[in-house]
């Protein structure tokens, strides 16, 4: 029995969304397939939506997501969703990349030559998050400089685009906005556009649910608003 007669014998005006707004959304433009995938996963790891990953996973791989970038994804959120979720897109990813027979050529080293570092703007970034935090968590404000922003946001194999998109996916998801607008702000230094922010704002109402994405929505507004004076 399909997913969709499971949800007809159960829900079917569920049904009647996920053949008419649901399908439609994929469509829409503004977003490519790939960007919408990686949207859709990052929000399903970010949710710790188990039941769902593998069909996430396989999606964004017919959607032009390649595997090396499935595995950044999966890297990158475990820093911002949380180990645990990383872990079980892990299984998710093992089962599909074991299915698909993607090799170890395919996906990226575990230590590879960085990208370049924007020394100044990083300076601000640490010398701001050092006078606010320094004294109350040294450790985490050292991690934060050593891991993530000297090391997991310098990694090549996902675009400092996608891995903007992929962190602004998940915060909105798992309704951590209390971050969003510095990582918004970020997102559209590394070439995300307003539109392309709407949109994801669009497919993200449908997978991590209408309230978390108007929660998002004056933040979002704020940041955008600001670009434009």
């Amino acid at each position: 029995m399909s997913i969709s007669d499971d949800v007809r014998m159960v829900a079917p005006g569920l049904g009647k969304y996920a053949a008419g707004p649901i399908a439609d959304l994929w469509k829409r433009p503004g977003l490519s397939l790939r960007d919408r995938s990686i949207i859709t996963l990052s929000a399903q790891i970010a949710r710790s939506q188990s039941h769902s990953l593998r069909e996430g996973i396989y999606r964004a791989i017919n959607d032009g997501v390649k595997p090396r970038e499935i595995s950044e994804i999966i890297t990158h959120l475990a820093f911002y969703s949380g180990w645990s979720n990383a872990m079980e897109a892990v299984e998710a990813a093992k089962y599909v990349f074991s299915e698909l027979k993607i090799a170890p050529d395919q996906l990226p080293p575990a230590s590879p030559s960085l990208l370049p570092l924007d020394i100044e703007a990083d300076a601000q970034r640490a010398n701001a998050v050092g006078a606010q935090f320094g004294k109350i968590a040294p450790g985490v404000v050292q991690y934060t400089t050593d891991v993530l922003f000297h090391d997991l946001w310098l990694r090549p194999d996902l675009s400092p685009r996608d891995r903007s998109l992929v962190t602004i996916s998940a915060l909105i998801a798992s309704g951590q906005t209390a971050q969003l607008s510095s990582h918004l702000t970020r997102a559209m230094n590394n070439g995300l556009t307003a539109p392309e922010v709407g949109e994801a704002l669009t497919q993200l109402a449908f997978y991590a649910g209408w309230p978390n994405v108007f929660t998002a929505l004056p933040i979002v507004k704020g940041v955008i608003d600001k670009r434009l004076e």
